[in-house]
């Protein structure tokens, strides 16, 4: 008997019939981009033991496309924690009225640290716990990027869970959904277009502190990572425009790349999870359409899609909601005077180390000129929110309300809320000296370009959030203009301006500590501020100045978020909560 050998059969016939380019194109892509990222992340298991084995940055433009990679693999990773870390505390605040109590002004506390603040402590400790490997400078990079972009995305996922429409919610008790059917089949699709256009931002925050996080300089150390950001950070020190024109240029290449093959595929697939009856526009754009046509994902989903059914069936059962005694639904005064008492007593022996603090380190008299600072910065962050307001919300409405504006503006706003607003600092400094303008006024300026699209990218997707039912009932009822503000607009993005409102706060406190000090050359420009004040600590290493300033620009942002914004939070839960 005769065997003929036979080719073995690693795809299904059907698939190879039917293969075509966009499978070619989808396949290629995500090899390459694998490929990218396993020879980028190569680069940092190298040696590093400073002063003697440290990174250097060339200024030379040929370097730049291996910098540009590096940088932007940074951000992604800062990027995935950022999320996993907004889906489990911005649950956790918004599901536990006690864990809110403790979440919520902490998260207040660490959106107002600025990114130096974390650099102070986190340098040292993982530059320890990878020694010998530039790994510990590449993880205290991340966290920094991190820190600039976790708290708007967490905000803005807490805003979403705390104002789901009503008559949903209900209805999520009434078929005894668990808590992992809740947050998949309803929490998360509702707060989905809110949480893009906020990572959006939070991506964009990430690249404004690239600079400080790639070239470090804190307690009288200074670490360099290859990047943009430290690349940048070199050629101004060198007052070197020609690297400067690259850097600039590379960026603009990489942020409307990263827009046309991440942002804009996750925007054109939020708009599905809109909450409306009647069928608005549909978006269509080329990656999604490529994707959808292509024959792989539908195979790498079969493949995968038993082991997601499993592991979805069996958190389901582990999180069922059993029902509850009727006596059961009050909470436990007892339980809930031990909570007080806690929160006292810990409240009660922060203020004692604190005035320990003070008496024994800095002294009365410092801790009113640091104040007296903060005020200068507070009024320069109080004006940028007014004018953000006024200027970007009606801008910010028209392009949530319009798909196709959407997709014309949606390129030119990602880039100028994406591009780092430091990187044009030297020309706004060198502007500043020419035409003899003080930091004072200048610095708002700085401020400004890094903090408002806080404020427009919320109130692009509370607009986009709006059911298209309820705009056409407003056209139908005649409501145009101010009425159409009064009645349907302003209730509808009530909770993303908010939201945009804190985070734009906490991102120009933030932005202070690089805006109200700039370098060019040999000359620096300051305005007074308490940024300013904790930027030149940061650079002598002194201790107490560094927790004084950072403990101060904590209680500003806590302070304006209990007297002001939690009250609109609780005035958007209650009347202005759609259903």
């Amino acid at each position: 008997m005769i065997r003929v050998w036979r080719k073995p059969q690693i795809l299904p016939t059907a698939f190879r019939r039917t293969i075509g380019p966009a499978d070619l194109a989808v396949g290629l892509g995500t090899l390459a981009l694998l490929y990218a990222v396993a020879r980028v992340g190569g680069e940092s298991m190298v040696r590093f033991h400073p002063p003697d084995v440290i990174p250097v940055v060339s200024l030379d433009p040929v370097n730049l496309p291996n910098y540009a990679a590096r940088s932007t693999l940074r951000m992604f990773i800062a990027l995935i924690l950022s999320t996993l870390f907004t889906f489990v505390y911005g649950y956790a605040a918004a599901r536990s009225r006690r864990a809110e109590k403790v979440l919520i002004p902490l998260l207040d506390i660490l959106q107002s640290v600025p990114v130096l603040g974390f650099l102070s402590v986190t340098v040292t400790f993982f530059i320890a716990m990878f020694r010998g490997s530039l790994l510990g400078l590449e993880a205290a990079s991340i966290f920094a990027i991190f820190t600039g972009q976790a708290w708007n995305m967490t905000f803005s996922f807490y805003q979403s869970l705390r104002t789901v429409p009503a008559e949903l919610d209900e209805m999520a008790s009434l078929y005894q959904l668990s808590l992992w059917e809740r947050f998949t089949r309803l929490e998360l699709p509702s707060s989905v277009i809110g949480l893009v256009w906020n990572g959006m931002m939070s991506f964009g925050g990430g690249w404004f502190f690239l600079a400080a996080s790639e070239a470090i300089s804190v307690l009288n150390h200074n670490y360099t990572l290859p990047g943009l950001g430290s690349y940048v950070a070199a050629a101004t020190a060198a007052r070197d425009f020609h690297a400067l024109f690259w850097a600039i240029l590379t960026m603009i290449a990489l942020i409307l790349a990263i827009d046309q093959f991440f942002w804009r595929p996750l925007v054109t697939l939020a708009d599905m999870y809109k909450l409306e009856l009647s069928a608005g526009e549909t978006q269509h754009f080329w990656v999604n359409d490529l994707w959808r046509r292509a024959k792989l994902p539908h195979y790498f989903m079969r493949l995968v899609g038993v082991p997601f059914d499993y592991l979805d069936h069996n958190l389901s059962r582990f999180t069922r909601v059993r029902p509850e005694e009727p006596a059961s639904l009050n909470p436990a005064q007892g339980s809930d005077r031990v909570f007080n008492a806690i929160a006292i007593l810990v409240s009660a022996g922060l203020l004692y180390l604190g005035v320990r603090f003070v008496l024994t380190s800095v002294g009365w008299k410092e801790v009113g000129h640091a104040a007296l600072l903060g005020l200068y910065t507070a009024s320069r962050v109080m004006f940028l929110l007014v004018f953000s307001t006024l200027v970007w919300t009606p801008i910010g409405v028209a392009i949530g309300f319009s798909p196709r504006l959407s997709r014309f503006s949606q390129p030119i706003i990602q880039l100028l809320a994406s591009f780092p607003a430091n990187f044009i600092f030297p020309f706004a400094t060198l502007f500043f000296i020419k035409a003899g303008i003080s930091l004072n006024w200048g610095s708002v300026l700085l401020m400004a370009l890094g903090a408002q699209w806080y404020l427009l990218f919320n109130v692009i997707g509370g607009a986009q959030g709006i059911p298209n039912d309820l705009r056409e009932m407003g056209r139908n009822l005649g409501l145009r203009r101010f009425k159409a503000w009064r009645y349907l607009i302003a209730p509808g993005i009530f909770g993303s301006w908010v939201t945009g409102a804190i985070t734009a706060s906490g991102g120009a406190w933030n932005a202070s500590i690089v805006a109200e000090i700039v370098p060019w050359g040999k000359t620096t420009l300051t305005a007074k501020g308490l940024g300013a004040y904790i930027s030149e600590a940061t650079t002598l290493g002194d201790w107490p100045r560094i927790v004084l300033g950072v403990g101060l620009m904590s209680l500003y942002v806590v302070g304006m978020n209990r007297l002001v914004w939690r009250r609109l939070y609780e005035l958007a839960e209650s009347r202005y909560r759609l259903g």
